[in-house]
């Protein structure tokens, strides 16, 4: 086993030492560190009933290199961070953080929660959030503590992503677009000058099923991505799927209100407004210009052309090909609408 210090020794010693406390009921195992200490090659196989995790390791083969301060200052802590309650001689510890560029060898049965792929993360200078080095990442854009931006991401200037976010891998998010508290972007593209407020998802997989021929739901992949152009606003909680067999897109100065659901392959125009609790099925197509009042529902599949309204609580069931104003269940021209409802209510009488 290779050493790098004092500071390492000590740090090993209380992680044991807990592995210890939790394994073996409490009873400390005297493991004479300091004769240990004076041995810089010692075998780690000679360490018999030491515990890493939820498994002995006595594995003459295994070499262990500790990692440098500058890593375990920070994380000393929770390297090990072990998911029992109680003390048991059992084995019961589901999970530990375990560094595979340094264990080359950890118990098969322990669910490894800090990986290698986590040493590539850095603490953001601006608003101390996580990144992962190989984004791209303007200086100017800030990453608040709590969020956190995984690889090959791209964040232009001014960008602002508040805590608790993640930005999924590969996504690219333009010049001075703000992202709000709580909200997961994965598998998209954000243009400049847009908003996207609290708990927003982005880019998740699409409501997508067959029933095979064992009368099984089968899932359909759902591999492409969300497109989302420029001054767009999504308000709180609003969730966009990516596509499965073409996009899904947002154009410019759309605006979204709160706990509007988008499905998978949907393509909204520029300068098209959604109301609260509107839900848009799969594959849908709507022009430009169109506003659609709260809780409208659209089925799947349906065209919807450029400038047309639709009143709240209207529901979409087939195309709508001509621009103007439409509400009622289903939808049809507003002045229609108007007489069925005045016929209803003259009939109620």
């Amino acid at each position: 086993m290779d050493y790098e210090g004092k500071e390492e020794y000590e740090f090993l010693d209380n992680c044991t030492k807990v592995v210890g406390d939790a394994l073996e009921g409490g009873r400390k195992k005297n493991l004479d560190w300091e004769r240990r200490k004076a041995n810089d090659s010692t075998d780690f196989a000679s360490w018999k009933g030491v515990r890493i995790g939820a498994g002995a390791v006595a594995d003459p083969s295994v070499t262990i290199s500790l990692v440098s301060m500058k890593v375990t200052s920070k994380l000393a802590r929770k390297a090990f961070h072990f998911l029992s309650r109680g003390r048991s001689t059992s084995i019961q510890l589901p999970s530990c953080y375990v560094n595979l560029r340094h264990i080359s060898c950890s118990p098969s049965e322990v669910n490894k929660i800090f990986n290698d792929d986590s040493l590539e993360f850095a603490r953001w200078k601006n608003g101390g959030g996580l990144f992962h080095q190989s984004s791209d990442i303007d200086p100017t854009a800030i990453i608040e503590i709590g969020a956190v931006v995984h690889g090959n991401c791209m964040l232009a200037s001014d960008v602002h992503i508040r805590s608790g976010t993640v930005v999924g891998s590969s996504v690219s998010i333009g010049q001075s677009t703000k992202v709000g508290y709580k909200s997961v972007l994965t598998n998209c593209s954000v243009g400049n000058f847009s908003t996207i407020h609290n708990g927003v998802c982005v880019g998740q997989d699409g409501f997508g099923f067959f029933v095979d021929e064992n009368g099984h739901m089968v899932k359909k992949p759902q591999e492409l991505f969300v497109r989302i152009a420029n001054h767009v606003e999504i308000g709180a909680n609003t969730c966009i799927d990516r596509g499965s067999w073409r996009d899904t897109v947002i154009g410019d100065h759309t605006k979204i209100d709160n706990l509007v659901q988008i499905g998978h392959n949907v393509v909204i125009g520029k300068c098209c407004m959604l109301c609260g609790q509107v839900g848009v099925a799969g594959s849908v197509t709507i022009g430009d210009y169109v506003t659609l009042g709260g809780r409208v529902a659209i089925r799947d599949h349906v065209t919807i052309a450029s400038k047309v309204r639709l009143a709240a609580n209207s529901s979409v069931t087939k195309d709508i090909t001509e621009p103007g104003d439409y509400g009622g269940f289903p939808a049809v021209p507003i002045r229609e609408w108007r007489r069925q409802f005045a016929r209803l209510r003259s009939t109620c009488k």
